[in-house]
């Protein structure tokens, strides 16, 4: 059975094109700084948004209208597998990345869900087997199931910390079997509504010794994955323990795992955070812990994880500067962790929405590598710090001085020559090179 008859595959007719199942900006194998767009951006497609996303938002049920919905069950677990590779090799992505609930229903038991699992995950490794399409992640879904009421790897409860860890030993063999390139673990409740009734400190040391046990039964599995944690600032907690990059870095060098994850990093997180998206990317990149992505947008007049299909060629730009200063994402990748608008409700819109989001990174790839290349960024901090490349610049630098030393270099100092930062000039000029490509 074919889920999307009437829609074409998808491919690359230039920026006048005026097919909407084409790409106006993104061509795969086109040559960007020595490598193909495909191969650097990685696209990924998000399962649960995709597959399984109804169109639902916290004010209303859903609207989407999809051909497998009649179906229950197996038998609509089954159906979306089928659809997902149709559209996987339509929209020829290279990548997909789930929760173990998006592609399985769950049992009354954890043995029933697991054997549930079991079937669907033969099935995709059958499909894979003739598809270009890999996968980039897998997950264990520990927050929906009202048993994930007070966390998962942080609950109050020892039955359902038990419970989390059989989830995770399923996942790291899933992903094992279908050769995922990663692992996030992302703590959609791992956080604390009041700290009046919460000991913080054991929640997260056994937090941390629930990733310490990954850790070994991934080497028992002899699988390699990159493992990644997903920082999120909150809903639906007051407090998420991996509230931002920074949080979570100081985290993991508490608890000794700075080595064995870096961070999968989302748009919409990082303006919930009240930080910027390139601002998240570029604390990963400086402790050399960015390792993927999650490409979305906010909307920054509501107050929630909107998920927005990427569009904001400004912020694709930004960010692919991040990404490419960072010499890629490795093995990591661009999942889109979005989701059509509740009123785009028709499946056509799923190709429209991820179109929109592979050619807006196109652009932003395409900007940023132009920028690269005239040294655009590089010059402007270069001259900014420039008075550091002075001797006591450098003294500083180096931390060859002292406080009796730099009193001493500015006890006469009058008239220091402080320049303008620019802000709108630097602004300006990316418009111009947004403008040119």
């Amino acid at each position: 059975m074919s889920y999307f008859k009437d829609i074409p595959k998808v491919t690359y007719e230039g920026r006048h094109a005026s097919n909407p199942y084409a790409f106006k900006f993104y061509n795969p194998e086109e040559q960007v700084g020595g490598q193909s767009m495909k191969d650097i951006l990685r696209f990924g497609i998000a399962y649960w948004h995709t597959f399984t996303g109804d169109g639902g938002d916290p004010f209303g049920s859903g609207t989407a209208q999809r051909p497998w919905d009649h179906l229950k069950g197996m038998d609509l677990a089954k159906a979306r597998v089928e659809a997902a590779f149709e559209f996987f090799e339509k929209i020829d992505a290279p990548f997909f990345c789930f929760h173990d609930v998006d592609v399985a229903p769950e049992g009354d038991t954890l043995r029933e869900s697991n054997k549930n699992l079991d079937v669907i995950v033969n099935m995709i490794k059958d499909y894979m087997k003739d598809s270009k399409t890999k996968l980039l992640w897998n997950t264990a879904n520990m927050f929906t199931n009202p048993r994930w009421t007070h966390g998962a790897g942080t609950s109050s409860h020892a039955d359902v910390y038990a419970y989390a860890a059989g989830k995770i030993k399923k996942g790291l063999e899933v992903g094992k079997e279908l050769g995922a390139e990663n692992y996030v673990f992302w703590g959609g409740r791992e956080g604390y509504e009041s700290l009046l009734n919460t000991d913080m400190k054991l929640e997260q040391q056994n937090l941390a010794n629930l990733y310490h046990m990954a850790i070994d039964y991934a080497k028992e599995l002899n699988f390699d994955a990159q493992f990644l944690i997903e920082p999120k600032p909150k809903e639906p907690t007051t407090h998420q323990y991996d509230f931002d990059v920074a949080t979570a870095t100081a985290f993991l060098h508490q608890y000794d795992l700075q080595d064995h994850f870096k961070f999968n990093i989302e748009a919409n997180h990082a303006t919930l955070a009240g930080h910027t998206f390139e601002h998240e990317l570029r604390v990963a990149r400086d402790s050399g812990m960015l390792g993927s992505v999650d490409a979305n947008q906010g909307d920054l007049l509501l107050g929630w994880d909107t998920d927005e299909f990427p569009t904001d060629l400004y912020a694709t730009t930004l960010a692919m500067y991040e990404i490419l200063k960072n010499g890629g994402l490795g093995r990591g990748g661009l999942n889109f962790d979005a989701k059509v608008r509740r009123g785009s409700f028709e499946t056509e819109d799923l190709f429209h929405a991820h179109i929109a989001g592979m050619d807006a990174f196109a652009v932003g790839l395409k900007v940023a590598q132009k920028m690269i290349d005239d040294n655009f960024f590089e010059t402007i901090v270069d001259q900014r710090y420039q008075t550091y490349q002075t001797e006591i610049g450098q003294k500083i630098i180096a931390g060859q001085t002292d406080l009796k030393e730099l009193e001493a270099h500015a006890i006469d100092l009058k008239d220091i020559d402080v320049r303008s930062g620019q802000v709108e000039k630097i602004k300006a000029r990316i418009n111009q090179y947004l403008l040119n490509i």
